[in-house]
């Protein structure tokens, strides 16, 4: 390296900032992670209640069906997903991760269909 060309660079004064949205996952995942048992039988009932109503609104809907069923059986494999995760008992990760997938993409299909 005594004839590279490249300028020798270091990292000591550098702090990377992490965003608002990071910060927020990694401390929910942390508390999760310290009672999974526990925060995932609460997450059973929450993540059922707006699947169901996720699924209710797709019925009532006034779409076409074939993608109102399509919709339907996303809305149910994303439930089923995180239901089967906690029953498995999977890496606190996986299950945390399916848990935010199934209640953000049910909150999408709700809010959706309200507006």
């Amino acid at each position: 390296m005594k004839n590279s060309m490249t300028i020798p660079t270091t990292h000591s004064g550098n702090k990377q900032k992490t965003g608002i949205m990071k910060k927020l996952y990694y401390r929910a995942y942390n508390e999760f992670k310290k009672s999974q048992l526990g925060y995932s039988t609460i997450a059973i009932i929450g993540q059922s209640c707006v699947g169901s109503v996720a699924a209710m609104v797709l019925l009532m809907g006034s779409m076409d069906m074939v993608l109102k069923m399509v919709l339907l059986f996303l809305v149910t494999i994303f439930c089923m997903a995180f239901n089967g995760a906690v029953l498995a008992q999977l890496k606190p990760l996986t299950t945390f991760n399916f848990l935010i997938l199934s209640l953000m993409f049910n909150t999408t299909v709700i809010l959706f269909h309200i507006w």
